[in-house]
């Protein structure tokens, strides 16, 4: 392209920044304005409050004084929490099964058993869940934080339960890929202990959302259905518009250079990088939460609030090491590489289980186009996963946030609830990409749920995802690019400097004066000058003198600090907003100028169907086969489409053990393939796939099976309730007459 040309796209880029951060900018103004007039409203009351004063200003000291002890108490709870070598913060009782540190290749992993507590009975043969928390910062212990969580759940749901912990210090070499190997082992050892049951539903959170994937993929015929929750598989993903599913934190690579600041910080680490770094971005997210909403929610509320906020706070506040292998794998490979969906060490293709895939519009860490663009780029299209047996569904929340995707009860009862009841039922759904809705219906003072599943093309979802087509993802290639040479360049000419200056001793003291420890650790018992503290709350709670919360007082007092909320809100939208505008204008251009032109041309789209490969493929297979495929096509054949409710999917669930003896004799995944497939040809040529049938049943007792199978059901009164359509009728007709004349096809012995 000509020096012209590039100059003129580079302006292209400019000016369509330019309009999204005006756009972003008087957005953020007018949200802004608002906060601040409500504020000011809620104030007014105050000065019409005069004689309230004396008795608001006692309420006053009364909850500081409660609130510093709360703080006091959580430094206490952290150093109490490290000297027990920081244990998972389980609310369920539990034992280890297998350490990982015992193992081949030691690592720093175990899994445990969870106890049922009283009153909960589990049933061995029931499908075992392994459920796996994330090692991103902080400790193992979210996915069974409270009652109702996902350990819950699926204890009352009468399954066996297992976790997937980690300890604080990674063992000395350790890698991902021994990590997966050592999950794999977990997997062993959970079969080996329910040998009766079905094989184990793998539950990943977050950063062990891809973790999982990594496992099955690796050890496709052990491990069960997939649960993939706010996990990020598509690291570039995002939306470049205002709203929904903005991304600030997918900025961050770019903006410090890369990865080379991960390295840096694993060798001032001695080897070893601190979690607390991952922690301190997630709280600079929201700097409005972290330093106002939550200790004022703290303050607000000071005889109800502090026992949950200790609580959260032991687990937010326990920070755990990564190697130096492992974080620089994670930043060479997902958060700047984008490599987890590319193939090589892993080929995601090869997952034959069902995949569920819950992620929420709320979350600014994992959005939806992070959990759910890799599919589109491991298939081509719908037909491929179709012909590969794949079943993958998609659950998505309206609202609610990264943290509360894991630990809210609310979440927990609805979500995770129906996750676990339909988890039998999706098995038997049909290879393809589904959406998962949950209805919730309100009678006689009880809330019910009805489940259905949509289907879905890929295109149609990748589109309706990704408004920009995508186009928002292409700076990140020159990201990449300048990542790769600067960390080089640390290397070669920082690397060596910093190792040799560093060792363990200057490690742990840059760990201990960490900010995020240090503000535990500085309002704790170890600070002699709160020495008076604990008599004084413990006085104040004696003598209590509250206000109520509609207080004139009380509500300047609220609407006073949410007008210093709001100004941090609006500061963290400006930079949030500039950041996204400087990171467009620098790798934008880069791309544009460096990259774009040297790229292949894309392949062009295919308007017929027909001409993909395995469409080809599976069409040129119309007459091989045996019962198994003749079995999957009629049924697509004579299956009403359309959205799927849970009670047809229970329905046949039950039927599948009713006619188990007219059922192929293979396992379910390799029945899903040959339904995939089978699907292709009966969609491309129905016809032809019903003439075939004969050539597929050369034996009369094979055709005479399926015919038996195609009448009981016919005259099962949970088909003739649900009503057969004219076309059904028509397909079951053509069916009968091809089985019944199998049209000079010769018969055998």
């Amino acid at each position: 392209m000509q020096t012209g040309d590039k100059l003129s796209r580079s302006v292209d880029i400019s000016e369509r920044i330019t309009r999204v951060l005006q756009h972003r900018l008087q957005t953020a103004t007018e949200r802004f304005r608002e906060r601040v007039q409500k504020a000011a409203q809620g104030m007014q009351p105050a000065a019409a409050a005069g004689s309230a004063w004396p008795q608001y200003l006692i309420d006053c000291a009364q909850r500081a004084v409660i609130f510093w002890d709360t703080l006091r108490q959580r430094g206490n709870n952290y150093l109490e929490h490290v000297q027990k070598g920081q244990p998972p913060v389980l609310h369920f009782k539990h034992e280890t099964v297998l350490d990982g540190r015992t193992l081949q290749k030691p690592v720093n992993y175990a899994l445990l058993r969870i106890i049922p507590p009283q009153g909960v009975t589990v049933d061995a043969r029931k499908r075992p869940y392994i459920i796996i928390d994330p090692r991103g910062g902080h400790g193992p212990g979210i996915g069974g934080f409270k009652d109702d969580s996902q350990v819950g759940v699926a204890l009352r749901a009468g399954h066996p339960v297992y976790f997937v912990m980690f300890f604080r210090d990674p063992e000395p070499g350790q890698t991902l890929l021994d990590v997966c190997a050592a999950q794999r082992e977990f997997v062993h050892k959970v079969r080996a202990l329910h040998p009766e049951s079905s094989k184990p539903a793998i539950v990943g959170n977050c950063q062990a959302g891809w973790a999982a994937m990594m496992l099955a993929a690796s050890e496709p015929d052990e491990t069960g259905p997939l649960v993939i929750v706010g996990a990020p598989m598509s690291y570039w993903g995002g939306a470049w518009r205002d709203g929904e599913g903005d991304n600030p934190m997918r900025y961050s690579g770019g903006i410090l250079g890369g990865t080379w600041l991960a390295s840096l910080s694993a060798d001032m680490g001695n080897g070893k990088f601190d979690g607390a770094h991952l922690v301190q971005n997630f709280e600079n997210l929201n700097p409005a939460n972290t330093f106002v909403d939550k200790y004022y929610k703290v303050f607000a509320n000071a005889d109800s609030e502090p026992a949950r906020f200790l609580e959260f706070e032991r687990w937010w506040g326990g920070y755990f090491l990564m190697n130096r292998e492992e974080i620089e794998w994670i930043t060479k490979n997902l958060f700047v590489g984008n490599q987890l969906w590319k193939g090589g060490t892993f080929d995601l293709r090869e997952i034959r289980v069902p995949i569920i895939m819950f992620a929420s519009l709320g979350d600014n860490i994992t959005p939806p186009q992070q959990a759910f663009n890799w599919v589109a780029d491991v298939y081509s299209s719908t037909e491929e996963i179709k012909a590969r047996g794949q079943t993958i569904v998609g659950l998505v929340h309206q609202d609610v946030g990264h943290l509360g995707i894991f630990v809210s009860g609310k979440v927990a009862q609805k979500e995770y609830t129906q996750i676990v009841s339909v988890m039998k039922s999706i098995e038997l759904l049909p290879p393809g990409l589904y959406g998962m809705e949950i209805q919730e219906r309100k009678a006689d003072g009880k809330v019910d749920y009805e489940v259905k599943f949509h289907e879905y093309r890929l295109e149609e979802v990748a589109a309706r995802l990704n408004r920009h087509e995508r186009v928002d993802e292409k700076p990140f290639q020159a990201v990449a690019a300048v990542s790769e040479f600067n960390q080089r360049a640390y290397e070669l000419f920082l690397q060596p400097f910093v190792q040799a200056t560093s060792d363990e001793f200057i490690a742990s003291t840059l760990r201990r004066f960490h900010p995020l420890r240090a503000q535990r650790w500085a309002l704790s018992d170890w600070n002699p000058w709160l020495a008076w503290l604990p008599g004084a709350a413990q006085s104040v709670k004696e003598n209590r003198q509250a206000l109520p919360a509609d207080n004139p007082l009380r509500r300047a007092e609220a609407s006073l600090v949410d007008l210093a909320s709001a100004t941090l809100e609006y500061q963290r939208a400006l930079v949030d907003t500039f950041t996204e505008a400087l990171f467009f204008h620098v790798y934008g251009n880069l791309f544009s100028l460096y990259i774009a032109d040297r790229q292949p041309a894309p392949a062009p789209q295919l308007s017929d169907p027909r001409e993909l490969p395995v469409v080809k493929e599976a069409l040129a297979s119309i007459d091989k086969g045996g019962y198994p495929e003749a079995f999957a096509r009629v049924g697509f054949l004579v299956t009403r489409r359309g959205d799927v409710p849970l009670s047809r999917l229970e329905a046949g669930q039950q039927m599948v053990k009713d006619y188990k003896e007219f059922l192929p004799a293979m396992p379910l995944e390799q029945m899903r393939r040959v339904a995939g497939e089978q699907e292709i040809i009966a969609t491309y040529e129905p016809d032809q796939a019903i003439a075939t049938l004969p050539t597929l049943l050369p034996q009369r007792k094979d055709r005479e099976r399926l015919l038996t199978l195609l009448e009981r059901l016919a005259n099962d009164p949970r088909v003739r309730r649900d009503g057969l359509t004219p076309e059904q009728r028509t397909m079951l007709e053509r069916v009968r007459a091809v089985l019944g004349r199998p049209a000079g096809v010769k018969e055998a012995a």
